[in-house]
């Protein structure tokens, strides 16, 4: 059963967490974070280009990021369950080795089918951030946990925009797709370094025998669900292929709860994902995912479009995408520092919901207003002000209730239900926007894009709701 303890700590022989320098970590914390957000979106200005270059069908040049998400979901558990047992570094480190292989077989790559198992290789790096998060736990004072986590949360927004800028200023000089992933390589060489020298694991580790049998199961459920979620659009949500991979997910799902509640070492305590404390952080989670990602491809698709053609967007480059999005990055920054003082006065769940108001209405906006570059750069603004406030509370309110030696996979289950929140957000998003066209142009209509912000509004405001309702209910 989940209760049983799973083995003897083991200490990792460093200093107790008050005498570790804390500056250096998450400074390379941050940085590693950081480079590993920008690997996530790179490629999705790319996918035309790549159609063009690899004469493939858009159904085939998907899985360039397809490939990418579903290892990252698959890693994502495995490798932060590894660091609360054998230390959160060694996981880090072996995160941003991947990231870095990964870079360098994609900037080598001369066919599709190789450029897809570089973007594989390349998703491990995903488990980094619920790594880094441990890592915080385990090595800062806990009047600074919030405010830290803030800043390294903060890096998926800023590094996804870092990376459609760099993506921009590489498709306006050349039409090959290499010199972008050989920057990602340079990138992950350089954070690698820091993290060695820079990162220190701190705390207990629970050491033990790894769970490979729910490893495997859980692995196999995630391939199944994900793979169904993001494929539904091209092979048809009611194909048989789509189907037998929903029930295929189900099944292994019960496999999977079965396992876990009778090995003596779970992978995941069940408590994680759906105990009364976690459910709410994780629901919150999925729902915020699904507004993040679905803002990527959205305003990407819509800034580039033309008025003349289909009547509205701003006939934007890919480096105007990632230009208006800089005010993001910056309140993202600012907002992400202060959520600490935020939450010691009002808590990490009033918090959260702050931030996920700010969510609802940058959305709101850009539903109510999108015909200006102002609307655009107000969207970034509050977007940034959101995820800043609401990603720094949500870490800690992961972690804040589960042992020590549980952060890193705790963590990890947040985060994993994140990227499930996004995958269902482009699905979701795909779809609308497919069914909704300009008559004549085969561009999907504003009234669709419109629809989009106004799903993903009411996303982030059931997100601010659970995290009042989680608030009121537990105020310890």
């Amino acid at each position: 059963m989940t209760g049983v303890p799973t083995s003897a700590r083991v200490t990792t022989g460093v200093p107790p967490a008050g005498s570790v320098r804390t500056g250096p970590i998450l400074l390379a914390l941050a940085a590693a974070g950081m480079v590993v957000s920008v690997q996530q979106t790179l490629v999705l200005p790319l996918l035309p280009q790549l159609m063009r270059t690899f004469h493939a069908p858009v159904t085939d040049v998907t899985w360039v990021f397809t490939a990418s998400l579903l290892a990252g979901a698959v890693a994502t558990p495995l490798l932060t369950r590894f660091g609360d047992m054998f230390g959160k570094k060694r996981m880090i480190l072996l995160a941003l080795g991947m990231l870095l292989v990964g870079s360098v077989i994609c900037a080598v790559a001369g066919s599709l089918g190789v450029l897809i198992v570089g973007r594989a290789v390349q998703g491990v790096s995903t488990a980094l951030i619920p790594l880094a998060i441990g890592m915080i736990r385990d090595s800062f004072p806990r009047e600074r946990v919030i405010t830290a986590i803030g800043v390294v949360s903060a890096t998926m927004g800023v590094g996804g925009s870092a990376g459609m800028i760099v993506t921009g200023l590489i498709a306006d000089r050349t039409a090959s797709f290499h010199p972008v992933f050989w920057i990602t390589a340079v990138l992950a060489a350089g954070v690698l370094a820091l993290a060695a020298v820079a990162a220190r694991d701190v705390g207990a580790r629970t050491g033990g025998r790894p769970d490979y049998a729910g490893a495997a199961v859980l692995a196999g459920m995630l391939v199944c669900l994900l793979l169904a979620i993001s494929e539904g659009n091209a092979w048809g949500w009611t194909s048989a292929g789509v189907l037998g991979l929903f029930a295929a997910a189900v099944a292994l799902s019960a496999a999977w709860v079965a396992i876990e509640l009778r090995v003596r070492a779970p992978l995941v305590r069940l408590n994680l994902l759906v105990g009364a404390r976690s459910l709410s952080a994780n629901v919150v989670s999925a729902l915020l995912g699904f507004s993040m990602f679905a803002a990527f491809t959205l305003i990407a698709n819509f800034v580039q479009a033309k008025p003349s053609v289909v009547g509205y967007g701003l006939d934007g480059s890919v480096l105007d995408v990632g230009l208006y999005m800089l005010p993001s990055t910056v309140t993202m920054l600012l907002f992400s520092a202060m959520a600490g003082r935020i939450a010691a006065r009002i808590g990490p769940a009033f918090t959260l919901a702050l931030g996920s108001a700010f969510v609802a209405l940058c959305y709101v906006w850009l539903f109510a207003s999108n015909g200006h570059v102002y609307d655009v750069l107000m969207f970034s603004l509050l977007q940034g002000t959101g995820f800043g406030i609401a990603y720094a509370a949500l870490g800690t309110l992961a972690v804040q209730h589960v042992p020590m030696d549980q952060s890193g996979i705790a963590s990890g289950v947040n985060s994993l239900v994140r990227v499930a929140g996004g995958s269902v957000a482009g699905a979701v998003t795909a779809s609308i926007l497919a069914s909704r066209v300009t008559s004549g142009t085969g561009e999907a209509s504003l009234g669709a894009y419109e629809l989009c912000f106004l799903i993903c509004g009411g996303g982030a405001v059931v997100a601010a709701a659970v995290a009042v309702v989680h608030g009121l209910r537990h105020t310890d």
